[in-house]
């Protein structure tokens, strides 16, 4: 299934003051093709998350289209999963049972929620933990069993919010290959919030940078590598630099939370490894091709 944002336009009432509003989207306009993984990125505040929730179906905008398939989105529906940062899990129910939850939900027959609970486990390498509770797992293990509750139902679209915030470096990085191998194995269109470059680069096709400027697209980035993707090749480096441009174009000088400070120090990171790269590659070190 494809999406279709078409002039997108959301304002929140002040719960105060009826008589002012806060206007987060004006005709925001961008496509997710069939099978393509898209990703929003952008510093707090410039409404990815709030566009994404839309998309979802979860609250209504003031202005525009969202059409999946050309017809227009009015209220969430089974063609289409979420998955939260929080992982949003029910801890009085074992994993197996969160897995199947949706299955049982519309209906789907005992035995095939079990086969289908099967395969999911194999897949995303959790084989043996139907039994355990939430909270006997670790957090990247959670995290998969968000994923897995979200592609029980096989939705045609994915819709993720920062699906990989709440887990430390190293395991945000193994997560982030798993995620791309269970995708690549379920060819679903996927669209993503996230405020990680790197993360943007390695699991995209495209990437779109909105500002605070009402969620103005900066740009929208073809990530043109094969996958599975080397973060050490010279066209990676190349599309973090242009990625990092925009970012800070984004944020605009204005640092307002841990988010954007997050941002900040990533654009200072990436700025001086750049350096240091163009550094090695002017004494003649090769980095390996895309």
């Amino acid at each position: 299934m494809s999406i279709a944002v078409r002039g997108l336009t959301k304002e929140f009432k002040n719960k105060r003051d009826k008589n002012k509003s806060k206007l987060v989207l004006k005709d925001i306009s961008f496509d997710v093709g069939e099978g393509e993984f898209v990703s929003l990125l952008g510093p707090s505040g410039c409404g990815k998350t709030t566009a994404l929730t839309i998309i979802a179906g979860f609250q209504k905008h003031n202005g525009g289209q969202i059409l999946i398939n050309g017809k227009e989105v009015t209220k969430p529906g089974p063609d289409r999963a979420f998955v939260f940062q929080n992982y949003a899990l029910f801890p009085w129910m074992k994993v197996g049972e969160n897995i199947m939850y949706p299955m049982k939900k519309r209906k789907i027959p005992k035995k095939v929620r079990k086969e289908k609970l099967k395969a999911l486990l194999e897949m995303a390498q959790l084989e043996g933990t139907e039994n355990s509770y939430i909270h006997e797992l670790s957090g990247g293990m959670k995290q998969r069993v968000a994923l897995l509750r979200a592609l029980a139902c096989e939705p045609q679209i994915l819709l993720m919010d920062e699906p990989l915030g709440a887990v430390d470096f190293q395991m945000r990085q193994l997560l982030q290959i798993q995620l791309e191998t269970i995708l690549q194995k379920k060819n679903v269109t996927t669209l993503m919030v996230t405020h990680d470059v790197d993360e943007a680069i390695y699991l995209s096709d495209r990437v779109l940078i909105m500002s605070r400027d009402h969620g103005r697209i900066l740009g929208d980035i073809k990530v043109d590598l094969l996958r599975p993707r080397d973060r050490n090749c010279e066209q990676y480096h190349s599309y973090m630099k242009q990625l990092t441009e925009l970012l800070k174009s984004a944020l605009d000088g204005e640092v307002k939370n841990e988010e954007d400070e997050d941002l900040l120090d990533f654009i200072q990171k990436n700025e001086h490894k750049s350096k240091v790269v163009r550094t090695m590659l002017n004494k003649g070190k090769e980095y390996s091709a895309c």
